[in-house]
C-alpha cells in the first residue's frame, strides 16, 4: 500500500465533501447521474464496454486474456450470463463479472461497466485497487449484488450507494473504510446481505438505518473498533435477521429488550464489546433456530436468564469473561446438539450435573474461575465426543472419576485449584490424554505408573497436592515439556532422564526426593552428617566477617552521601558485570537489534561471556521495589524453549535494562530477512514446535500465567542446533501499562504482528499472543519477513496470504518455494494451521496446547 498517497487524497475529498452544502447538493444529483448517459453510451455493445473496463486494470497474472471482441462475452473467463444467446444475438440477460481473487489494481472505469445492460452481480473482492471506494459504481442500476471485500479500498462509505435499489447483498468487509455508516442506506430496502467487518467505522449508528431494512438476513458490524454506539433497539424489529455478528465494535450499554423478538437468529455475537447490564428476561424462549451465542467478554452481570434451554438447536454457548452469577440454566447440559459451553471468568456457582450419556455431543466444557461447588459428574467419561473439560479455580470436592478418559477423544483435563481427594485414578483408557492438570488439591496416594504408557502425554502438573511414593521411572518414556511434583510428600531416586532432558521440571517441596543435582544426591547420605560440625564453625566465622562487612558498608554510604551510584544492578545468577560497566557499553557499535521499547545491545563479559540487553527506554516510572517484584517472577520462568532472564539494572530515572542470555546464531528475524533464508523444513518446524511449547508454558504452566505481548521473529533467539528460545516477554510489566501501550502504538514496523482486538480491548488475552505466533508461521512457511514496507504487492504478511488462499493454485504462491516439494503435505498443513491463528475472531484461534498438538502430530 502507499499510505502516504492514500492520505493525501482523502484529505482532499474531505476538504471538498466537508463543506456544509455539498452532501445534500450531491444526494439530490445522484439519481440524475444515474441515469444521464447518452443514447450513444447506452448502444455502446457490450463487449465493447466492458473491454474498455479490462483497459483500466492491470492484470499482472493475464487472468483477462480470453476477454477479446473476436470472441462472445459470455464466453470470456470471470463473465457469466443466464442466457446463452446473449452476447450472440444482442439478447438482454443477466449477467455476472467475478473477478475475486486475481491480483487487480489500478483505476476502476466504472462508468463503462455500469453501463452494461444487465449487469447484476459484481465481485471485485480480494485484489489490490488501493483507491477510494468508486462513487460512480453507484449508477449500476441493476445491480442486486456487489462484493468490494479485502480489495484496499479506503475513504468514505459512498452514501450514493442509497440509490442502488435492487441491491440485495453488499459486502464492504476487509478494507479500511472510515467515518459513520451513511444513514442514507436505509433506502436499501431489498438489502438482505451487509457485511461491514474488519473496517474503520466510526461513531454513533443512526436508528433510521436499521428502522428501514427490515429485510436483511445477514448483518456484520465486527472488527470496527472505533465505533461509540449503544445496540440500536431498532435491530429487534427486523424479522428476517439470521445472523448478526457485533464482535469487537465498540458497542456500550444494555442488549436491548427488542432482541428477544429475533426469531429467525441462527447467530449471535456480540463479544469483545463493553456492554453491561442483566440479560433480558426469557432471552432465548423464541430463538428455536440459534445455533451459536456468543456474548463473552463483555461486563454483563446477574443470573444467566432461563430460555436458553429452549433453544433445541443451539451448538455453541459462550458467555466467558463476564460477571454472571446464580447457576447455569440446567436444561442447557441436555440440549441434543450442544457441543462447546464457555463459561469461565464469572461467578457462577452451584453443581455441575451429569450430562446425558450416550446422546450428548459436547466437545469441550470450561468452567475455570467460577465457583462451582459438589462432585465432578462421573457422566462426562461417558460422552464420547468430550476432548476438554476445564474446571479449575472453582470448589469442587469429592473424587476424581475413574472413567473420565473414557472418552475416546479427551484431550484436554485441567480441575486444578479445586478440593478434590482422593487417589489418582489409572488413566489406561487416555491415549490421546495431552495434559493433565490436578495441582492444588488434596490428592494422596502414589503417581500411578499407567500415565508413562499414554503415547501423548505432554503436561503434567500434580503440585501442591499429598502425593506419597516414588516418582515412576515410567514417565521416562513419554515426550514431556512440563513435569511439575512440586510440594507434595515424594520420596526416593527422581529418574535420571527426568533430572537431565525435561525441560521444565520442578521437584521442590519434597525433602524426601534425591538424585543428582538435587540437595540429596542419594549415595552418600553420611556426608552431610560429618560436615556438620565443620560447617558450624565455617558459618560462625562467616557470620562475624558479615558483621564487620556490613558496618563497613554503612560507614562507607554515610561518607559517600550524593556521590552514591545512580544504578541498581539485581543478578538473579551470577555474572560478572557491574552496573557501570553496563552502562558504559550501551553505544552504537554494540546495537544488535531495535524495537518499539528500545535497543538491544551485546555485551562481553569479563570471563569472556556475552550477554543481550534490553534497554527499555519507554519507562513507565515505576518504583525499583515495583520493577523489582515483576522481574523476580519473570526471572524464575524455567523452560528449554524460554530465553532465561540473569538480570537487571534499574536507573534513579526509572530506566530499565533487562540482562538476557545470549545466542550467537542471532534472532529468528535475521535469518528471515538475510539475503537467503537458507533454513530447512524440519529446523523450521522445529522452530515453529519449540516456539509453541514456551508460549504454552508461559501461558498455562506458569502460576500466574504469562502474556509475551510482544511477540515477533526478533524476540525468537536461535541456539546452535535451532532450538528457539523466546525473549522479549512481560516487557508490559517492567514499564507499566500505559508506557507499554504508548511504545507498541509507536512501533509502525511491528504492527502486523498486533491482533486486531489490541486497539480496543481494555484486557489482553493469550490469543492475542496466539496471532503473533501465527504471523510468525507464516514467516515460516512463505520465507518472507512479516513487514515488508518497500513491497508494491503488500506490506502485511497476513493480508498477503489471505488474497491467495482461496485461489486454485494459492498454496504453490504461498508455500516457499526454495523448500522441496517433499515437504510441501506438511507445510501445507502449517499453513492452514498459521491461518486459524491469525482468525480476526480471537475465538476462532486455537490456544496453545492444541498447537503444539496439532505441530506434534505426524
Amino acid at each position: 500500500m502507499a499510505p502516504r498517497r492514500r492520505r493525501s487524497a482523502y484529505s482532499v475529498s474531505m476538504a471538498a465533501t466537508n463543506r456544509g452544502y455539498l452532501p445534500f447538493f450531491l444526494l439530490l444529483l445522484s439519481p440524475l447521474i444515474t441515469t444521464s448517459y447518452s443514447a450513444a453510451e447506452a448502444e455502446q455493445p457490450v463487449h465493447e464496454l466492458l473491454l474498455s473496463f479490462k483497459a483500466s486494470l492491470h492484470d499482472p497474472s493475464g487472468a483477462l486474456a480470453t476477454w477479446s471482441s473476436s470472441t462472445p462475452y459470455c464466453n470470456w473467463s470471470h463473465v457469466t450470463c443466464t442466457d446463452a444467446a446473449a452476447g450472440i444475438a444482442g439478447v438482454n440477460s443477466s449477467i455476472t463479472v467475478s473477478l475475486q481473487g486475481l491480483g487487480l489494481s489500478g483505476d476502476i472505469n466504472a462508468s463503462a461497466l455500469c453501463r452494461v445492460p444487465g449487469l447484476a452481480d459484481l465481485s471485485l473482492a480480494s485484489n489490490a485497487f488501493n483507491q477510494t471506494v468508486p462513487l460512480q459504481l453507484s449508477r449500476c442500476a441493476s445491480l442486486v449484488s456487489l462484493n468490494l471485500s479485502s480489495a484496499f479500498f479506503w475513504g468514505p462509505l459512498p452514501e450514493q450507494f442509497a440509490a442502488l435499489a435492487g441491491l440485495v447483498s453488499l459486502d464492504l468487509s476487509g478494507n479500511d473504510i472510515e467515518g459513520t455508516v451513511p444513514p442514507g442506506l436505509a433506502a436499501l430496502r431489498g438489502l438482505q446481505t451487509l457485511d461491514l467487518r474488519g473496517n474503520r467505522l466510526s461513531g454513533v449508528l443512526h436508528p433510521a438505518l436499521f428502522r428501514n431494512l427490515t429485510s436483511l438476513h445477514y448483518l456484520d458490524l465486527s472488527g470496527n473498533h472505533f465505533l461509540e454506539s449503544p445496540l440500536p433497539p431498532e435491530l429487534g424489529g427486523m424479522p428476517s435477521l439470521r445472523w448478526l455478528l457485533l464482535q469487537g465494535a465498540g458497542f456500550s450499554g444494555a442488549i436491548p429488550d427488542t432482541f428477544l423478538a429475533l426469531e429467525q437468529l441462527q447467530v449471535l455475537d456480540l463479544s469483545m464489546n463493553s456492554l453491561t447490564g442483566p440479560v433480558p428476561p426469557g432471552f432465548g424462549l423464541k430463538f428455536q433456530k440459534l445455533l451459536s451465542l456468543d456474548l463473552s467478554g463483555n461486563g454483563l452481570s446477574g443470573p444467566f436468564p432461563d430460555g436458553v434451554e429452549r433453544c433445541l438447536m443451539l451448538q455453541r454457548f459462550e458467555v466467558q469473561g463476564n460477571a454472571f452469577t446464580g447457576e447455569i440454566p440446567a436444561g442447557l447440559w441436555s440440549l441434543p446438539d450442544l457441543q462447546v459451553v464457555r463459561a469461565e471468568d464469572n461467578r457462577f456457582s452451584g453443581r455441575l450435573p451429569e450430562f446425558p450419556a450416550g446422546v450428548s455431543r459436547l466437545e469441550q466444557v470450561q468452567v475455570d474461575n467460577n465457583s462451582f461447588s459438589g462432585g465432578i459428574p462421573r457422566s462426562i467419561g461417558l460422552v464420547r465426543t468430550m476432548y476438554r473439560f476445564s474446571a479449575s479455580l472453582n470448589e469442587l470436592d469429592g473424587s476424581l472419576p475413574d472413567n473420565l478418559c473414557d472418552s475416546p477423544a479427551m484431550s484436554i483435563i485441567d480441575v486444578s485449584h479445586n478440593a478434590i481427594s482422593g487417589t489418582i485414578p489409572e488413566f489406561s483408557n487416555c491415549k490421546r490424554l495431552v495434559s493433565l492438570r490436578l495441582s492444588s488439591n488434596g490428592f494422596t496416594g502414589t503417581i500411578p505408573a499407567s500415565l508413562g504408557d499414554l503415547p501423548v502425554l505432554t503436561y503434567i502438573d500434580l503440585s501442591s497436592n499429598g502425593l506419597t511414593g516414588a516418582i515412576p521411572a515410567e514417565l521416562q518414556n513419554l515426550k514431556l515439556a512440563l513435569l511439575n511434583v512440586s510440594y507434595n510428600r515424594l520420596s526416593g531416586r527422581v529418574p535420571a532422564e527426568l533430572v537431565s532432558d525435561l525441560p521444565a521440571v520442578f521437584l521442590q517441596g519434597n525433602p524426601g526426593l534425591c538424585g543428582p543435582g538435587l540437595p540429596n544426591d542419594c549415595d552418600m547420605p553420611s556426608r552431610k552428617h560429618q560436615g556438620l560440625a565443620l560447617a558450624a564453625t565455617v558459618v560462625l566465622f562467616i557470620t562475624g566477617a558479615v558483621l564487620l562487612a556490613v558496618g563497613a558498608s554503612a560507614m562507607y554510604r554515610r561518607l559517600q552521601g550524593k556521590n552514591s551510584s545512580p544504578w541498581k544492578l539485581v543478578l538473579f545468577h551470577p555474572t560478572k558485570i557491574t552496573a557501570e560497566e553496563l552502562f558504559a557499553a550501551f553505544h552504537e557499535k554494540n546495537v544488535i537489534g531495535r524495537g518499539a521499547f528500545g535497543k538491544v545491545y551485546l555485551i562481553a563479559l569479563q570471563d569472556g561471556q556475552n550477554v543481550a540487553v534490553k534497554r527499555l527506554f519507554c519507562s513507565g516510572k515505576l518504583t525499583f521495589r515495583e520493577v523489582k517484584n515483576e522481574m523476580k517472577v519473570l526471572a524464575k520462568i524455567r523452560h528449554k524453549n524460554i530465553a532465561k532472564i540473569t538480570g537487571f539494572c534499574y536507573s534513579s530515572e526509572g530506566e530499565v535494562s533487562v540482562i538476557y542470555e545470549y545466542f550467537q546464531r542471532g534472532s529468528l528475524q535475521d535469518m528471515i530477512c538475510a539475503a537467503k533464508f537458507t533454513l530447512g523444513w524440519n529446523d523450521r518446524l522445529k522452530v515453529a514446535l519449540g516456539l509453541a511449547q514456551g508460549l504454552a508454558y508461559l501461558h498455562h504452566d506458569c502460576t500466574p500465567g504469562v502474556l509475551h505481548r510482544d511477540l515477533k521473529s526478533s524476540n525468537v533467539l536461535l541456539a546452535d542446533d535451532f532450538e528457539p528460545r523466546v525473549a522479549g516477554f512481560g516487557v508490559h510489566r517492567a514499564v507499566g501499562e500505559k508506557a507499554y501501550r504508548a511504545s507498541l502504538d509507536s512501533d509502525l514496523n511491528q504492527r502486523c504482528y498486533v491482533a486486531p482486538e489490541q486497539n480496543f480491548t481494555k484486557n489482553p488475552t493469550n490469543l492475542m499472543d496466539v496471532y503473533s505466533f501465527g504471523v510468525i508461521l507464516l514467516e515460516l512457511v512463505t520465507g518472507r519477513p512479516a513487514e515488508q514496507p518497500a513491497s508494491k504487492d503488500c506490506s502485511d504478511i497476513v493480508s498477503w496470504v489471505r488474497r491467495r488462499i482461496n485461489l486454485i493454485d494459492g498454496a504453490s504462491q504461498i508455500l516457499d518455494p526454495s523448500i522441496s516439494h517433499t515437504a510441501q503435505q506438511e507445510m501445507q498443513t502449517v499453513l492452514e494451521l498459521a491461518v486459524r491463528c491469525t482468525s480476526v475472531k480471537p475465538d476462532q484461534r486455537p490456544a496453545m496446547y492444541e498447537v503444539v498438538r496439532l505441530l506434534q502430530a505426524p
